[in-house]
C-alpha cells in the first residue's frame, strides 16, 4: 500500500486564539489531507491518525481493533518509553474488550434504557429549577459552571448510584481533581486514592443495607467489591465531567452564536435537534485509541498489528464528507449519526441520562434569564487545556438584567 499523504509528528495542545470550538488547525489540515495520516507518538513510535468520520466509526464497529489499556503502550502527547501497561482494573470496562467488557456492561444496560432515562426527566427538571433559583435569588453575575453546569450532573448521577447528599460536595472535588487535566500528579493520585478509599466504604455500605438506587441493585450478583468500586468510579467520572462541561461549553457556543441562541429561545422544541448538534459541534470527548490486533487494511493503508490508532472525534464530527457546513453550528441541522458518544460494542452507555439532562438545561436555562449573556469579552473565558480528556471550560461568568 502506498504512503498516507500527510505525517503528523505531534498533536496540537492548542486552539486557534478566537476559536474555542474548532479542533485545533492542525488536526483539521490533517482531515483536509485525508482520512487517515501517520502518526508519530512522543518517543519516536509510529502509528496512526484518523480524522475521518468513515474511517473513525469503522474502526469503532471492528473487533480486530481493541480497547485493552494493557495494549495502549504509547501516549498521544508523553513519552511513555518502555513502561509495561497494566490491564484496566476490574470494572473499568470502558478499557477492556469482549467477553470482559459484555460481563460488566450487561447488568447496567436495563439501567440506563432511554425509556429508564425519560422516566427520570421530572427529577431532573426539579434539580435544574432548584439551581436556576438560586442563580436569580443571587442575582448577577453568576459563574455557570459551579451554579448551574456541573451541580445538575453530579446530583444526578450521585442519586442514580446511591452516594449520600451529604458526601457529594467533597466527592464532586475529588472526580474533577483527576479528571481536569490541571493537577498535579500527586494530587491526581491523591484524589484517585481517596476516591477508591470512599466506594469501597459506599459498596459495603450497601452491601449491608441496600437502597434504591443502581449500585445497591448490582450487589445483588456476582461482582466483587474491586469489581463494583471499578464500575461505580467509571460511570461516576463519565456522568459528571462529560456533561458537566457540555452544559458550560454549550452554553458559551450558544452565547457567541446569538441567532442560533435566539431560534432554541423561541422554539424549546428545537432541544432535541439543538443538543445533537451541540454534541457534534462541540465533541468533548475529542479523542480515543485502539490498538490493532492484526494487520488490518483502512482507508488503503494497511494498520500493522501492534499498532496504535488515534481517532480525533472532534474532526470527524467536523467532516464535510458527513456534514456539510460542519464548522456551523447550525440547531436544525438534519443530519445525524455523530461519533460524541462513540460506536460499536462501547458507545456511551449514559448517552440517553445526558441527552435527558441536556434537553431539560439548556431551554430552561435560557428561558429562566432571555437577556442572559457573557459578563466577560469573550476571549477571557478559560478554557480546560488540550490535554485534558475531557474540553470545556474551567469558569463561564455570566450576567443578566435582574
Amino acid at each position: 500500500m502506498g504512503e498516507p499523504l500527510h505525517t503528523v509528528t505531534t498533536l496540537p495542545t492548542a486552539r486557534q486564539p478566537g476559536c474555542p470550538f474548532d479542533p485545533p488547525k492542525e488536526l483539521i489540515q490533517a482531515r483536509e489531507h485525508g482520512p487517515i495520516s501517520r502518526y508519530t507518538f512522543p518517543g519516536g513510535r509510529p502509528g496512526w491518525l484518523v480524522t475521518g468520520y468513515d474511517l473513525a466509526r469503522s474502526v469503532l464497529a471492528d473487533p480486530r481493533f481493541s480497547s485493552r489499556k494493557e495494549l495502549m503502550r504509547h501516549h498521544p502527547t508523553i513519552d511513555m518509553g518502555d513502561i509495561e501497561v497494566p490491564p484496566a482494573p476490574p470494572g473499568e470496562f470502558l478499557l477492556m474488550d469482549e467477553p470482559q467488557h459484555g460481563r460488566y456492561r450487561k447488568p447496567l444496560a436495563g439501567r440506563f434504557t432511554t425509556r429508564r432515562m425519560r422516566l427520570l426527566t421530572e427529577r431532573v427538571e426539579q434539580i435544574t429549577a432548584d439551581h436556576l433559583d438560586a442563580m436569580e435569588k443571587a442575582g448577577p453575575p453568576a459563574d455557570l459552571v459551579t451554579a448551574f453546569a456541573k451541580p445538575i450532573p453530579a446530583i444526578v448521577i450521585c442519586e442514580l448510584l446511591g452516594v449520600p447528599y451529604q458526601d457529594r460536595g467533597s466527592f464532586q472535588e475529588q472526580i474533577e481533581s483527576f479528571l481536569s487535566g490541571e493537577a498535579s500528579d500527586e494530587e491526581q493520585i491523591a484524589a484517585y486514592t481517596a476516591t477508591q478509599r470512599y466506594l469501597a466504604e459506599l459498596v459495603a455500605a450497601k452491601r449491608a443495607n441496600p437502597t434504591d438506587d443502581v449500585l445497591s441493585d448490582l450487589t445483588d450478583g456476582d461482582l466483587t467489591d474491586e469489581e463494583l468500586r471499578g464500575m461505580s468510579l467509571l460511570l461516576l467520572a463519565a456522568g459528571f465531567d462529560t456533561t458537566a462541561n457540555m452544559l458550560a461549553l454549550g452554553t458559551f457556543a450558544l452565547l457567541r452564536n446569538p441567532a442560533q441562541l435566539a431560534a432554541l429561545r423561541a422554539d424549546p422544541t428545537l432541544a432535541d435537534r439543538a443538543v445533537e448538534e451541540l454534541l457534534r459541534y462541540l465533541s468533548v470527548a475529542k479523542m480515543f485509541m485502539r490498538t490493532a490486533l492484526e494487520d488490518v487494511e483502512l482507508g488503503g493503508q494497511t494498520i500493522e498489528a501492534g499498532a496504535q490508532v488515534i481517532l480525533a472525534y472532534n474532526t470527524a464530527n467536523r467532516d464535510p464528507e458527513r456534514f456539510p457546513d460542519p464548522h456551523v453550528l447550525d440547531l436544525t441541522r438534519q443530519d445525524g449519526g455523530h461519533l460524541a458518544f462513540g460506536h460499536g460494542v462501547h458507545v456511551c452507555l449514559g448517552q440517553q441520562l445526558a441527552r435527558v439532562e441536556m434537553r431539560v438545561a439548556f431551554p430552561a436555562l435560557l428561558t429562566r434569564f432571555p437577556t442572559l449573556r457573557l459578563a466577560v469579552p469573550a476571549e477571557d473565558v478559560a478554557l480546560r487545556p488540550e490535554t485534558a480528556d475531557i474540553y470545556g471550560v474551567k469558569s463561564l461568568p455570566v450576567t443578566w438584567d435582574a
